[in-house]
């Protein structure tokens, strides 16, 4: 198997694939959702809505903040997160570009 040669993307490929990467988890699927019903940034409430210990939850939560889907803002003590909608946006103008792409395909595939 072929080592993974990065600099045959470009950046916008990469920045796609950065962040399904941090999205691949299903308790990063659900911090999401939690975040996604919530008008304001969530700061604790999260640990309580999930079924995961609290040092869990922040694990996902450094991984998808360094990925940049989600932005945090310290509060006293705590961090409040909050979806980043611009990456957001990024990952639904990539995926409506394929969507598009399979929609004017007249074969069916397999």
């Amino acid at each position: 198997m072929g080592a993974t040669k990065t600099e045959d993307y470009n950046e916008k490929t990469l920045r796609v694939a950065a962040l399904f990467q941090a999205l691949a988890h299903p308790a990063r699927i659900a911090i999401i959702e939690q975040l996604a019903k919530s008008d304001t940034c969530q700061c604790g409430e999260l640990v309580s809505e999930l079924p995961l210990a609290q040092s869990t939850v922040s694990q996902h939560l450094k991984a998808m903040g360094n990925a940049g889907v989600i932005t945090g803002t310290v509060e006293g003590t705590a961090t409040c997160y909050c979806i980043d909608r611009k990456s957001i946006r990024q990952l639904m103008a990539f995926l409506d570009k394929v969507s598009g792409q399979l929609e004017r395909q007249d074969q069916k595939c397999c």
